[in-house]
């Protein structure tokens, strides 16, 4: 009798020792981060400053389209040489998809069967006017442009990149974007789309998103202070000092799978210290979620959505 009592202990405390390991996966593994957006132009002389910069902020991988004249082999040669550190992104933004010409229609066909990218970058809806460096742009969900591109985010099974800049647009237009985004996420139920810049919306705005659709997910990029105090524009700030705000942190922790870490640099001078900086942020402000937060909103929500290995797997 007592060796049978014996026994039945050791098996409880080898099964709570067991259930603890489980719970503290996370918290053993190092926290490493996936930017599930970004872009880089011709002015970056040596593309090999992204990397650093990686290497620097436990950024993993990094999710990259050109920008400005900078060609689409530029980032697949980055992309071979870095084997798995740059994924690359078929670009959408240009003067080919303003004025809606057919080169635009052709690159991205061509791109998407050439097997040698694995995303595709953000599609503008309503952008608004950034200074002399960035036009207003409003294109409407139903208009070919996008749907070109929404298929094949869907053939190659991409999650699909929004940008509509929802503070920035006036109230009845914005009424307007918001009710046909519903209706495309309703339209493609069990397609993954994502509002890059948080879509400007706020806590209880993106509350309501989640609820309503269980296919809409939210990118971390710009909304940060660092974008935030450069910028004239009206850009989500998630953060209270190094912290998220009560309202974002408590929206994350409930709904940690629709989150996912971005940064979407642009420019040439973005892979500098405006990088450190903003990283600092990010990096402290996840850090402090639950681990298994942290870890969905870093990395994991990234590698789930566009396939991607995890960090250390074969």
């Amino acid at each position: 009798m007592e060796t049978t009592r014996s026994l039945v202990c050791l098996l409880f405390f080898i099964g709570i020792f067991v259930l603890t390991l489980a719970n503290n996966t996370f918290s053993a593994s190092e926290l490493y981060f996936i930017d599930a957006h970004s872009q880089v132009d011709h002015k970056l002389e040596n593309l090999e400053i992204i990397i650093q910069r990686m290497d620097k902020t436990k950024v993993y991988r990094t999710i990259l389209a050109a920008r400005g004249k900078l060609k689409g082999r530029e980032i697949i040669q980055l992309a071979e040489a870095y084997s798995g550190r740059i994924i690359a992104a078929i670009r959408t933004k240009g003067g080919a998809y303003k004025r809606n010409e057919q080169k635009y229609y052709n690159t991205l066909k061509k791109r998407s069967k050439s097997g040698r990218y694995n995303a595709i970058a953000e599609v503008l809806i309503y952008h608004a006017q950034k200074g002399d460096v960035a036009e207003k742009v409003m294109v409407y969900f139903d208009d070919e442009r996008v749907q070109a591109a929404l298929n094949i985010a869907i053939e190659n099974g991409w999650p699909f990149i929004v940008h509509i800049e929802f503070a920035a647009i006036q109230f009845r237009t914005r009424q307007s974007f918001m009710k046909t985004l519903e209706e495309m996420l309703d339209k493609h139920p069990e397609h993954p789309f994502a509002l890059i810049h948080m879509g400007q919306l706020e806590p209880n705005e993106a509350r309501n998103l989640i609820e309503k659709h269980k296919n809409i997910y939210f990118l971390t990029s710009h909304a940060d202070p660092v974008t935030v105090n450069i910028s004239n524009q009206p850009w989500v700030n998630m953060f209270e000092d190094h912290a998220f705000t009560p309202e974002w942190k408590e929206l994350m922790i409930q709904y940690s799978d629709r989150f996912i870490f971005a940064i979407d640099n642009v420019w040439a001078e973005h892979w500098n210290d405006y990088y450190i900086e903003k990283m600092e942020y990010w990096g402290k402000a996840i850090s402090d979620l639950p681990d298994k937060v942290a870890h969905a909103i870093a990395h994991g929500n990234a590698e789930r959505l566009w396939n991607i290995p995890a960090k250390g797997s074969k």
